[in-house]
């Protein structure tokens, strides 16, 4: 599933909600975004796409397939399904945020801090008034498109073009986020998310990536308003022969070979122009040879390391290959790949002790770069297993979706911070890997950990 959202529309060049409200069109700029998100997508041959009917998600989508037809004369024509409409927010439509936050100040407080009790009274056609929750009932809106979609289209390649709230509510339901999670992820215009489904709805799903921008002349998506704490950059440690080979390293020291080596190097040209105030990298090698990499081009930052953010230990499944762990502990591999939570590995760890050091480290990294007057964006480099704890820990999900992000050798992720004290974070990009093979789909070896 690769999801789009519309480009930039003349709503969001006045700062006004948009929702239902179909008044809204694209602007030049969001006509080029969409023709660039065609070009993006050029040797992708999809089965389907589909749109929201509304006028800013239809001529994106619209354009995306007129740029594809060029390539693949054949390419399907758009159909539009109101499940993919934004969401509904009937009180506050064709008004800017600033008169809704004047004229609703609890229910625009709910919206930010806690949307999924955001409750509007509604007047009926009787002259009643209903209560209605907006976030409520978008998540449900999702879950109905997902069912629907992928029992017509299991095992295919589909393209979605919708909305900012509606493509939350894709995401988030899909990976067992609830309607409280609205505000911890970000759909920038025209960025491209992909999530792999194993089958239909409620069997497993991994995010591969999501919002990526790099196809818009922008690597990482803007900074949104409101976000004053800190910008962290965390990246994955670049191939190892023990990747490319499946063999499971954890914490044993094996370095990058050439080609993470190249990956290392094509991270660090992505990220040059980035202001970096701060790094914190894995004392082992492989990270450490990654971060120092990226730190080429940014020679007045320090590396700190960190044994905190060590790659899982393996234990006796160090050195050792899918064939070896199943003989020596039948089922125990199976079990690790489809309920991770309750593996103990053997003389090694397992996940709750991961997600203890994991956690308590970036919280550490999170304090140390938060209070100032700008702000910081700090660079952290870790392992496979580190990056997914991490990631599960920003959106609120727990050892049991491990296997729902996708981390790619040299991919790089992004989650920004609000100002304030327990303040709640945006996962703001998953997964990019566009700067290492030009596609929006991560190439990277699918090694083990």
């Amino acid at each position: 599933m690769i999801l789009v959202r519309h480009g930039q529309s003349s709503f969001n060049v006045k700062r006004m909600i948009q929702g239902h409200d179909d008044q809204s069109v694209l602007t030049e700029l969001g006509e080029q975004q969409a023709r660039r998100v065609g070009a993006a997508l050029s040797g992708i041959v999809p089965d389907a796409i589909y749109a929201s009917p509304l006028k800013r998600a239809r001529r994106t989508a619209e354009l995306i397939a007129e740029t594809l037809r060029q390539q693949q004369p054949k390419f399907p024509e758009p159909q539009f399904s109101d499940d993919l409409k934004e969401i509904s927010l009937p009180l506050w439509e064709a008004l800017t945020f600033t008169d809704v936050e004047a004229q609703f100040p609890e229910q625009y407080r709910a919206w930010r801090q806690q949307p999924e009790n955001l409750i509007m009274s509604v007047a009926q056609t009787d002259g009643s008034a209903a209560d209605f929750y907006p976030v409520r009932a978008i998540w449900a809106q999702a879950a109905r498109f997902w069912q629907e979609l992928l029992t017509e289209h299991r095992g295919q390649t589909v393209i979605t073009v919708a909305h900012s709230a509606i493509n939350r509510a894709l995401i988030g339901s899909a990976l067992a986020l609830g309607p409280e999670s609205l505000n911890r992820l970000y759909q920038a215009n025209c960025a491209i998310s992909v999530l792999n489904f194993a089958g239909g709805w409620g069997d497993a799903v991994q995010l591969e990536s999501m919002n990526l921008t790099g196809h818009m002349d922008s690597p990482l998506p803007p900074l949104r308003t409101g976000f004053q704490g800190p910008r962290l950059l965390l990246v994955r440690h670049g191939e190892t022969d023990w990747n490319r080979d499946q063999r499971f390293q954890g914490q044993i020291d094996v370095p990058l070979n050439p080609t993470g080596q190249e990956q290392a190097a094509r991270a660090a040209d992505f990220l040059k122009e980035i202001p970096i105030h701060a790094a914190v990298s894995s004392s082992m090698l492989r990270p450490k040879q990654t971060a120092e990499k990226i730190l080429a081009f940014h020679p007045k930052v320090s590396l700190a390391r960190s044994q905190a953010l060590w790659e899982i230990s393996h234990g006796a499944w160090e050195g050792k290959f899918e064939a070896d762990i199943e003989a020596a502990y039948p089922g125990l591999l199976s079990q690790w790949q489809t309920a991770p939570e309750t593996v103990q590995m053997p003389e090694g760890e397992n996940l709750q002790q991961v997600w203890q050091r994991a956690i308590a480290a970036w919280q550490d990294i999170v304090a140390a770069h938060s209070g100032g007057d700008q702000p910081q964006t700090v660079l952290v480099v870790a392992h496979d297993a580190i990056n997914k704890a991490i990631l599960c820990h920003v959106t609120g999900l727990g050892p049991e979706h491990f296997w729902q992000f996708k981390q790619g050798n040299g991919a790089v992720s992004v989650i920004d911070y609000p100002a304030g004290a327990n303040s709640v974070p945006m996962l703001s990009a998953a997964n990019i890997t566009m700067h290492l093979s030009g596609s929006i789909l991560d190439k990277t070896a699918a090694g083990a950990l």
